[in-house]
């Protein structure tokens, strides 16, 4: 039995932050080192542009992203990492799937529904800002997918739709021109551990602007914990662990002994100021090698486009058999 293959899909916007660390990066890597599974992981550039028309923040996006994933670990010798745009064979097959993808099935992507909603209820005309990227986005992520015939693909809950569409597109491709997709399987985290609180308690996200930067200087990463909302408990008060945010985050980077040391630092009411001291002590110690590996390879955008390169390389063999038999399943062959 073969390896199972595992897609990964890596938005390239935004500063990576605590955040996205816990709940994807850093599982991810650890899932990419098992020996039973296959794993690609690839900047998803072309769905940026759905939402970005800044060509300088696309690229510098790319370049931090791209940094990023390096410098936490992922090993590009065991996975395959590669940006999306360098695989021409996906926009071969976006075309291929396109083309047997009912438009009624793109009428109900969360995202055109959305944006449909948002302009009715503003009196606007139901397609007002709406470009076929926004609506074709589901063909792209399947394609991405089926590109390479990927078993599993982990996703956040609001992604799982997206998963069950290219399912759909698969299983009609298959139907029309024989077996040729393996159905994808959308994987999401069964429990909220590895969401993070932000500064504010909430989930820590970019819209709510509350998250603690990945790769922030000492100094600014310290000035970020200190900002983390707490209660008034004086030093000396027990202190509740559960649904403080200082010890959320703890607990996300603790291994289980220090998650009991610092639970029993709670109820013997340690002072917050001494509490977020250790959080930053806890997480700075983790992050200062990965830190500077990050500043190194921005510094050096080379020796990142050479892995990423390689990366494609592995990526468009795999891509380009597949595209040649779906060429053929298709009718487009040579006529000699």
């Amino acid at each position: 039995m073969g390896k199972e293959i595992v897609l990964t899909g890596i938005t390239t916007s935004g500063t990576p932050h605590l955040g996205n660390y816990v709940g994807a990066i850093r599982p991810a890597i650890e899932a990419s080192r098992r020996e039973d599974t296959e794993s690609f992981f690839f900047l998803a550039d072309y769905h940026a542009l759905i939402k970005c028309q800044d060509p300088e923040r696309v690229k510098q996006s790319r370049l931090e992203i791209a940094a990023t994933w390096l410098a936490c670990g992922l090993d590009t010798d065991k996975a395959t990492f590669y940006r999306q745009s360098d695989i021409p064979e996906i926009s071969e097959l976006n075309w291929l799937l396109t083309c047997v993808t009912g438009k009624g099935l793109m009428n109900r992507a969360h995202a055109y529904k959305a944006s449909v909603d948002e302009n009715v209820n503003n009196g606007q005309d139901p397609d007002y800002g709406v470009t076929m990227g926004l609506f074709c986005y589901p063909v792209l992520m399947a394609a991405d997918i089926l590109a390479f015939n990927a078993n599993k693909v982990p996703v956040g809950r609001d992604q799982i739709q997206h998963i069950e569409m290219a399912r759909d597109i698969a299983a009609r491709f298959n139907h029309l021109f024989g077996q040729h997709f393996v159905l994808p399987e959308a994987v999401v985290a069964e429990d909220d551990s590895a969401i993070l609180k932000g500064l504010d308690g909430r989930k820590m996200s970019k819209s709510y602007n509350n998250t603690i930067p990945l790769f922030d200087t000492e100094k600014k990463l310290k000035k970020g914990i200190n900002k983390i909302v707490t209660n008034l408990l004086e030093p000396g008060e027990p202190k509740d662990p559960n649904g403080s945010t200082v010890f959320d985050i703890y607990k996300a980077f603790a291994t289980e002994e220090q998650t009991a040391e610092m639970r029993q630092k709670f109820a013997e009411g340690i002072a917050w100021g001494e509490a977020k001291k250790e959080l930053f002590e806890l997480i700075n110690g983790q992050l200062s090698e990965p830190r500077e590996k990050y500043l190194e390879l921005m510094a050096n955008p080379a020796e990142i486009e050479a892995v990423l390169q390689a990366g494609a390389e592995k990526a468009r063999a795999r891509a380009r058999a597949l595209i040649s038999d779906l060429r053929n399943a298709v009718g487009l062959v040579n006529f000699v």
